[in-house]
């Protein structure tokens, strides 16, 4: 089987093995503002996503976390911000939130409706898990929902609403090492462990103008590869690439 990986050779975060970690979703709320807000108001991407959010069914998952430090999370993710913030748009926090997608690895598609009425559907994200699995080694992890929101949003401001295509999802520690083994283009330390990144094409719509979309929420990192064709989306420390 031919593998189609996609990586950002920077801006990654580090994963040493396995620990078991119980993740509540869809219970984030929105935290108080710590900056002063702007004259012209907007809905901030993180806290209004989080912020609608109902409570979900607490379970333990083996995933792969980072366990680097608060204070080193700048410096160890890499990237770079703008010198000048991009101004969020309007976020639609209320539309029912519905994917579809190819796996360009598996060939599998998928369809699924997994928020409405306030609240993350358990089964809609059993499905991605198991979508976004590791093709490689067959093993899947717990993807972070708001990964999906980014994409969500990001499809919503560049008014795409066809398939996704997704060259790279979930990624265990041993096909991320096989990969860096072969491509200098894949970080040893690939956020894509963390089960909080996906690489892809929105077909019909150019590189720039996702990139563009998609550091607009500034609701964490994206990697901007047009020689390839594609855009890395993630949910850590909002950065650019």
């Amino acid at each position: 089987m031919t593998l189609v990986f996609a990586s950002a050779g920077f801006a990654q975060t580090t994963a040493t093995g396995k620990s078991e970690t119980t993740i509540l979703r869809g219970t984030s709320k929105a935290k108080p503002a710590t900056h002063k807000p702007a004259p012209k108001k907007v809905v901030s991407a993180r806290s209004a996503i989080h912020k609608t959010a109902a409570a979900q069914t607490t379970r333990k998952v083996a995933v792969h976390r980072v366990t680097t430090p608060q204070s080193l999370r700048g410096s160890r993710y890499g990237g770079f911000a703008p010198s000048a913030p991009i101004e969020p748009p309007q976020l639609d926090t209320t539309s029912p939130r519905s994917l579809a997608m190819t796996n360009v690895n598996s060939g599998e598609s998928i369809s699924v409706t997994y928020w409405s009425d306030g609240t993350y559907h358990r089964d809609a994200l059993d499905k991605l898990n198991h979508f976004l699995r590791d093709v490689k080694t067959g093993e899947q992890t717990e993807m972070d929902p708001l990964l999906f929101d980014v994409l969500w949003q990001t499809m919503q401001v560049t008014g795409f609403h066809g398939t996704v295509e997704v060259l790279s999802g979930y990624r265990s520690p041993e096909t991320n090492a096989w990969l860096a083994s072969v491509s200098a283009g894949v970080a040893r330390d690939s956020q894509h462990m963390n089960g909080n990144a996906m690489d892809i094409r929105l077909p019909g719509v150019p590189v720039s103008k996702i990139r563009q979309a998609a550091r607009s929420l500034q609701m964490g990192g994206v990697g901007f590869y047009p020689r390839s064709g594609f855009v890395h989306l993630d949910t850590g420390p909002v950065r650019y690439w």
